[in-house]
């Protein structure tokens, strides 16, 4: 399965224009949470550990879907824009994670609309991301491995090579007119 184009769901999520339902942008007051929902996943060695004043400083670049009734967030994903010359913007995926009781359901996929979508209305030419899993979400919807040396070179230079990750990319969808 691929999403470009998508099919837009009928309303939008809550802070997300056009977006998936039931994702939203994170606030600096989600700083805290996004810390403790991400350290899970720090531990298993699936995420780069980061301080918890990054959540607070790069809270508009995250997407959340909190759990039920408004609880704490079950996901998240952020998304930063790099400009690579004079003409070109790429965009990269990170901190990407869903819950163990959560996958399976629809959240990340959910997350990851939501970042292309962000991504596509950023005029961004490719979407990367890396990973150390098997990226199966990512292969679904789209994206190939590609060589690092192709993504925004900040963000490629900052990899750390010890993990393992490989590194994956897609053109973000075309937004309906």
């Amino acid at each position: 399965m691929t999403l470009g184009p998508l099919r837009l769901p009928a309303g939008p999520g809550p802070g997300v224009p056009d977006g998936p339902e039931g994702v939203r942008r994170a606030a600096a007051s989600d700083a805290a949470a996004l810390h403790r929902l991400s350290e899970r996943f720090v531990r298993s060695g699936a995420l780069r550990r980061r301080p918890p004043e990054l959540y607070a400083a790069r809270a508009g670049e995250f997407l959340v879907v909190d759990g039920p009734e408004g609880g704490a967030p079950v996901g998240c994903v952020a998304l930063r824009t790099y400009r690579e010359g004079v003409r070109r913007t790429d965009a990269v995926l990170y901190n990407f994670c869903v819950l163990a009781d959560c996958q399976g359901t629809g959240v990340g996929s959910r997350l990851l609309t939501a970042a292309l979508l962000e991504a596509a209305a950023r005029s961004a030419a490719e979407v990367f991301t890396a990973t150390t899993g098997g990226a199966e979400l990512f292969l679904r919807c789209g994206f190939r491995e590609v060589p690092a040396e192709r993504a925004p070179q900040e963000w490629a230079r900052a990899l750390d090579p010890t993990r393992g990750s490989r590194v994956y990319a897609r053109r973000p969808p075309a937004l309906p007119h």
